[in-house]
């Protein structure tokens, strides 16, 4: 059977149906729904989103048997309207409009207006008994036309419009008169000939086949590649075309056209919502040439504006729209995003789709339509948007604020700040404990500038990527960042930054929105956040839903406060080489690396042991009894070494050596490439004490603890394993330091031991390690960078271009690679319970706060995965939608 191209809608019968959203895209399936409820919905035909795949997969060539099916819609459209297409006297003009399946709002092309020509003008002359009007829809297709189709720029018709009111006197195009127009016709139709190279069309057939050409090629413009990227909207997904007779608000006093929203897309609150413009055309709104006016008599009167209400200067079409308002959200079981048009006094309804919305008022909206019975609990968690939480649970900007922006970056860290400008850690510590607010900028951040993050309230780099050391402790301690913004020259020396010709100096207020990439100058005020009773209520419906647990990677108390209060269910990454940056011990540390022997080690190692012990204590007793996973040290440790020579000298008094031995010590740890280097369990296996001393302090904690009725789970991790060798050999220092502190406590603390598996290696080895490792926690920040060759910190220098290209569909830092990976990852998962049935699973890289990468970990059957803090309740409501989808991918392989 040949395949159907081409779907009719029109005097309540439709050829689609509300299952063929992939088919007919948002707009199709919402005019088929709409004509199928008796909605005067003007009668028209869509071409499916299958001839546009077809159209590019042919090389721009439409697939056999389109055009005859096409012909026979527009017969039966012209059975319908009462008009024939390209007619003198009675013409047919329609609308051609894109619909992909996932709304792009303005991104791909429209023409209005289709089949006007220097004859059919006459019979619209006649038939609306209006020459002005019939003269200025020619001149608005025209233009639109020309500029979609045949790719005339609209300055071109717009200085030709200005010359003609200027020469006839007139301000408004509102003031121009049939003649007016027609000489502008003229002029626009010399234009074209001039820059297009060819007459403008008067063949209708030619003209509609050109528009439906120009919106299927829109789908490949340069905003709606970008659309889709941002929006993580696939290509081959193509865009659907909707052919529609045209209505026209803009024939009088008795016409109209807007916007309405069944409820308040900002609030969420249950109230008609929405725009309209008398004796308009749609663009006319969205050109913002006129103020368009409220809907509501409240809204007006709320918003204190003067121009009647559409309640008050309609009310017999306000009540139709009304109904068609209660009928369509009813219907569709959402909020609805609505398109009208008034024509001589009657309602057409010309578009259906579920509106976008704030995450607020997703909340809000979900929440409440179960209340109302329109939709369940499992539906209302599937509605909200998981990634779009950020936005209730940081700062915001005002938005009625001014904003002077003076550079961009990637949106690195949600959330807004402002604070006064220092480029050093300690400057942005010392300011912070004045209570000065601080945006500590820098090239780049390291381990070493922890603790200015954690005082200021925003961080700028000018290096660095969505997943670089600024950007994933940032996220983790729920600070504003702006990585990567490479148009800023920071000069650390002269203590300014210059972008452009801006000099911004340490003192100078700067205002950053962590969630779009800006930085401002001065200061910008932010709104804060504040969680509803809807956020609790949802969140209760996920937690009952979702399979997976949700854990957070946090070290300090106050992450660890934070993470419960969002939720968390454990610790699953405890990073200790952020303690270790204390100012209190990091001399102690320093010394243990410039010590010449173990001895020295031991000794320095001493000192901070009784630190480590404090530090795990107040994790067990937050956590009371959920899983703490502790990773042992895991950088390498140069990183740790002074870099002024201010500091060395320090770390020589400190540890009785001479400054030069310092020096020394420093360039036999440099490593042409740290993240393959000394670090991780290598450190273990180099310097066993270490690990010792890590171990002792989680056991005595733990066993103290437990003494003094705390319940405790601690799960020790080793980093960067490559052999269950090296595994057996740390997992035995572990063990013995347990059964040590046992002896010394007097509690039998009970205990897990296993790996991160961050190395390619580690995953193909998996049943082997697992042999020996109780759990796996999958490191897919180093697991990337170790499988795509990839360093973390300089994806950003070519990876858009990647993206742009089509060669990656996603940052794989941002999101994790399912293909190679996530291959990786299912392979280690599959290895590991062959040897291990019971081996406990998570994920603890920054994908674990990701919501398509959590959809994966769901896949595979991952225990948990573990996030920042601030990610938790979008992890908590992503894994109960990943849940929504069906069951694990490994129960599926079992039952197969």
């Amino acid at each position: 059977m040949a395949t159907q191209w081409v779907y009719s809608f029109g005097e309540g019968k439709a050829d689609g149906h509300a299952g063929m959203k992939n088919l007919l895209g948002g707009k199709g399936v919402g005019l088929a729904g709409m004509t199928g409820l008796g909605l005067p919905v003007p009668p028209g035909f869509t071409l499916t989103t299958e001839v546009c795949t077809a159209f590019y997969a042919n090389n721009r060539e439409y697939p056999p048997g389109l055009k005859e099916q096409v012909e026979a819609a527009v017969a039966l459209l012209e059975k319908r309207s009462g008009k024939i297409f390209g007619d003198a006297a009675n013409p047919l003009l329609v609308s051609v409009r894109s619909g992909a399946r996932a709304s792009m709002p303005g991104m791909m092309d429209t023409v209005l207006n289709l089949g006007l020509n220097d004859e059919t003008v006459e019979g619209l002359k006649t038939g609306s008994g209006d020459a002005r009007f019939a003269c200025d829809s020619y001149r608005r297709f025209i233009q639109m036309y020309s500029n979609v189709v045949l790719g005339v720029e609209h300055h071109h018709f717009e200085e030709i419009l200005e010359d003609h009111k200027k020469t006839s006197g007139l301000i408004l195009d509102t003031d121009l008169k049939a003649e007016n127009w027609q000489e502008v016709i003229a002029d626009y139709k010399k234009a074209v000939q001039r820059h297009a190279g060819k007459p403008f069309p008067q063949d209708v057939h030619e003209q509609l086949w050109g528009a439906i050409g120009a919106v299927f090629g829109s789908w490949m413009n340069q905003r709606a590649i970008t659309y889709r990227r941002l929006n993580n909207i696939p290509a081959d997904w193509g865009t659907a075309v909707n052919v529609q007779s045209m209505v026209f608000g803009n024939m009088g006093q008795d016409c109209a056209t807007g916007v309405a929203f069944t409820r308040n897309p900002s609030t969420g609150e249950n109230h008609f919502y929405g725009e309209y413009l008398v004796n308009a055309q749609g663009e006319d709104v969205v050109a913002g040439i006129r103020t368009p006016q409220n809907l509501t008599r409240a809204a007006r009167e709320e918003a204190g504006a003067k121009l009647p209400s559409m309640e008050e200067a309609m009310p017999e079409v306000f009540k139709q729209l009304a109904a068609v308002r209660e009928k369509l959200e009813t219907h569709g079981r959402d909020m609805q995003d609505i398109e009208f048009t008034v024509e001589r006094g009657r309602l057409y309804v010309l578009q259906t789709r579920a509106g976008k919305r704030t995450a607020r008022a997703a909340l809000k909206i979900a929440v409440d339509m179960v209340g109302e019975g329109l939709i369940t609990q499992k539906e209302a968690v599937g509605r909200v948007d998981a990634a779009s939480l950020d936005q209730l649970l940081h700062p915001t900007l005002d938005p009625r604020a001014v904003r002077n922006v003076i550079a961009k970056g990637l949106p690195a860290s949600p959330g807004a700040a402002s604070g006064q400008v220092v480029f050093n850690a300690d400057a942005a510590e010392d300011l912070a404990a004045r209570g000065v607010p601080v945006i500590l900028c820098r090239v780049e951040t390291s381990p070493e500038d922890i603790h200015g993050m954690h005082a200021a309230k925003g961080i700028v780099t000018s290096r660095g990527g969505m997943t670089s050391h600024a950007a994933v402790v940032a996220r983790g301690m729920g600070r504003a960042c702006v990585a990567g913004a490479g148009s800023l020259h920071i000069d650390d020396e002269k203590q300014s930054m210059r972008v452009g010709g801006t000099v911004v100096k340490a003192g100078d207020t700067l205002t950053i929105d962590g969630g779009a990439g800006e930085i401002m100058l001065g200061a910008v005020p932010t709104v804060q956040p504040g969680l509803s009773g809807d956020f609790a209520t949802l969140m209760g419906w996920a937690d009952a839903l979702r399979r997976m647990k949700v854990r957070a990677n946090a070290e300090t108390p106050r992450d660890v406060r934070t993470a419960r209060r969002f939720g968390a269910e454990g610790i699953g990454l405890c990073r200790t080489e952020h303690m270790f940056f204390d100012a209190e011990r990091i001399i102690a540390v320093r010394e243990m690396i410039v010590a010449g022997d173990e001895d020295g080690r031991r000794k320095a190692l001493a000192r901070i042991a009784p630190m480590q012990k404090n530090d795990f204590a107040e994790l067990f007793r937050i956590m009371d009894g959920l899983p703490v996973t502790i990773r042992l040290l895991d950088p390498p440790l140069h990183e740790f070494l002074p870099k002024s020579q201010e500091e060395m000298a320090e770390v020589a008094r400190a540890a009785g050596v001479t400054l030069e031995h310092v020096a020394l010590r420093a360039r036999q740890l440099h490593e042409a490439n740290p993240m393959l280097g000394h670090r991780g369990s290598r450190l273990g296996i180099t310097c066993p004490e270490i690990y010792e001393m890590q171990a002792r302090a989680i056991f005595e904690a733990a066993g103290e603890a437990q003494k003094a009725g705390v319940a405790v789970s601690p799960e020790v991790m080793l980093p960067l394993i490559i052999t269950k060798k090296e595994f057996t050999t740390l997992k035995e220092v572990i063990d013995r330091e347990a059964e040590k502190a046992r002896i010394k406590t007097g509690a039998k603390v009970h205990y897990l031991v296993g790996t991160m598996i961050e190395l390619p290696r580690a995953a193909l080895l998996a049943g082997k390690i697992a042999e020996e490792a109780e759990f796996f926690s999958f490191g897919t920040n180093d697991l990337t960078q170790s499988t795509l060759g990839v360093s973390r910190d300089d994806a950003g220098n070519f990876m858009p271009d990647y993206i742009r290209a089509g060669i990656v569909e996603r940052d794989p830092f941002a999101s994790l690679d399912p293909d190679g990976v996530g291959e990786l990852v299912r392979i280690a998962c599959e290895r590991g319970r062959a040897t291990r049935p019971g081996i406990k699973l998570g994920i603890c890289g920054e994908h674990g706060g990701d919501p398509d990468s959590i959809g994966f970990c769901e896949r595979v059957g991952l225990d948990y995965v573990s996030c920042s803090p601030y990610r938790v309740p979008i992890a908590r409501l992503a894994a109960a939608q990943a849940a929504l989808k069906g069951e694990p991918l490994a129960a599926k392989e079992a039952a197969e």
